[in-house]
Order: structure tokens, then sequence, then C-alpha cells
């Protein structure tokens, strides 16, 4: 194995995934995965097919974005923890990034769109953070810059930095020795750091794996990367899932991403507050809309693709609150 040095990294390498993991081991939660063969929810899957779902909403902080904050945090110099950091998020970033600077004792300053759900802000005062909001999403990512430049914190960025990716890659090394040999790995999309790391895991370990990205129709820049060849920005963020409405794909995750995964398909949001139901009446499960586009995707518009399979799915985290998710699916 190589030596370890994070400081000097300066592209994902999968084979550091040991030491990550190492460095990991114990301080995050290894999630279990749900065979979904239960009566409820069996008469919604195709004959002779398998679907097994991981289940990163049991996370610290309610999602996968725990693993890559805390390497994030692990990762600063001492001269940037007494500075600080900070971060802009729809609240599932800002919520890790607050989890694990309270864990490390380092100052954390979030900026969130004031539309985000109040759980998650209040979930991040409780933690200790600063929250500062802003008008939408592209509003706090100017800030941020702004922020930084003159306070001097370290940027801990949503999805572009290495630590997001090596922290959906050790969700990925772990949904492999589960089950290493499925077929279809289908998972949500927001800036690509998910996807990223996870589909270099899958690739590295079991390269027969076809992965599939599922990403918001009024969220998709990712998407539409992929088919003009370079990192795209959008006008306007349109979706439910506000923790895949990312205003941009960005370099880094970008090529991760589009080295290692088979195919995006977009969906429209109504899959995904069909399937919140879903997976509360079926499952027990109380996602948000993110949480439950993998199986939206699998049970939708990829119901064919899957017919005799061996199929996993990510269920990546649920902080949403009772009045949100009522607000969100009032209509169906």
């Amino acid at each position: 194995m190589k030596k370890f040095t994070p400081a000097k990294m300066d592209k994902f390498d999968i084979e550091h995934l040991g030491a990550v993991r190492n460095a990991l081991s114990g301080r995050v939660k290894r999630t279990p995965v749900l065979a979904l063969n239960g009566s409820k929810i069996a008469p919604l899957i195709p004959q002779n097919t398998e679907i097994f779902m991981k289940l990163e909403l049991f996370q610290h902080t309610g999602s996968f974005k725990a693993r890559g904050a805390l390497l994030g945090v692990d990762w600063l110099t001492p001269t940037e923890r007494e500075k600080g950091i900070a971060t802009f998020s729809g609240g599932n970033h800002a919520l890790a990034v607050t989890w694990a600077s309270y864990q490390c004792g380092v100052s954390a300053k979030v900026i969130m769109p004031k539309f985000a759900d109040p759980m998650r802000i209040e979930g991040c005062r409780e933690m200790g953070a600063e929250v500062i909001l802003t008008d939408d999403i592209a509003a706090a990512a100017t800030l941020l810059k702004e922020i930084s430049e003159t306070e001097n914190r370290k940027i801990l960025h949503p999805f572009n930095d290495l630590n997001m990716a090596f922290g959906a890659a050790s969700c990925g090394a772990e949904f492999i020795e589960d089950l290493p040999e499925l077929d279809i790995v289908i998972l949500p999309v927001g800036g690509g750091g998910l996807i990223a790391g996870m589909a270099a895991a899958f690739k590295y370990y079991y390269p027969k794996t076809k992965i599939i990205g599922v990403e918001p129709k009024g969220a998709n820049s990712l998407n539409r990367s992929f088919l003009s060849g370079k990192p795209e920005a959008l006008a306007k963020v349109e979706t439910i899932a506000d923790s895949l409405g990312a205003p941009s794909a960005l370099a880094a995750s970008f090529e991760l991403a589009r080295a290692n995964v088979d195919e995006i398909i977009e969906i429209e949001d109504r899959i995904m507050a069909e399937m919140m139901l879903e997976m509360r009446d079926r499952l027990n499960l109380f996602a948000e809309p993110a949480c439950a586009a993998s199986l939206g995707a699998a049970l939708g518009p990829l119901h064919a693709e899957i017919s005799g399979k061996k199929i996993g799915v990510l269920a990546c985290g649920s902080n949403i609150s009772a009045n949100r998710f009522a607000e969100i699916t009032k209509d169906l």
C-alpha cells in the first residue's frame, strides 16, 4: 500500500482507500444492507429480481456525508484548525461538517439557503455552528468564497474535495464486501461526489458492476456535463430534492464520475415523492426525496432493465421534518 499523506494528495487514488477506512473505523457507522424481500415491498419488484438497499440514513447525522466530513476535518493543518472551517449546503453536508467539527473541537460556519428544512438549520445550531441563511444555494456558494477569504477559514466543499470522494468510496467498499457481485448499482446524484467515490470503489473491486446515476430533471448538472464533456452550471435549480440540488458540476468530481459511471438518467420529482410514501408504508423508512431517488428509479424508469438481476440501491440519508414530508407528498 502506498504511503498515505493527505496533505500531499492532488488527485483521487483508490489505493489509499484502505488507509482511509482504517482512519474512519469505529468513528463512523458501518451501515446495514437490507434485502428488499418483505411481503409489503415484494409486489413492486420485478420477478426473479433481487434488490439490496444500503441504509446510510442510519449514519451519523443521518446521511453518508458524515464519512467525508470527518476526513475533511481530520486532514486540516494546525493553522486551519485554529482558523476554523466553512461550507455551504442544503442541509446534509452542513449537518455532517458541523458534527465532525464539534467532534474535533473546530469552529464551523455554515451557509444554507433560507428554504432549507428548519430541522437541518436548528441541528447545525445545536451542535455549535454559526449558520448564515441566503436566498438560494448559488448565493450561498458565492458568500462562502467571501467568508473564506476574509476569515481565512478552510472550505470543506460538499462534493468536489478528495475527502468527500474517499468518504463515499468507503461506503462503496462496505457495500461490495457485503454483496460482492451486484449486476447494477443505482445511486443518487447531486454534485457528483457520492457517485464518483462509490463508483470508483465498485469499478476497482468488481468492474463488471454497472453504475447508474439518478439525477432530478430540475437539477441535472452532472448529466449535462456528461453530455457536453465538461463541467456545466445551471441557470436555475428546481427540485424537491434539496440534497441533490447542486447548481453546477465541478472538475474533480466530474472527472472521477466520468471515469467510473456508466450512465445517468433523469427523473421527475414525482417519482421521488411517490417513493417516499412507498418507503414509509412498505419499509417503515422515513425518507427525504434524495433518499428515495435510487429505489424510485429502480422501480420506475429502470424497471425493465433491472428485471432478473441483482441490484444495489442506496438510501443516502434522511434529514426531513414531518412537516416538510407532508408538504412534499400532500398531493399524491
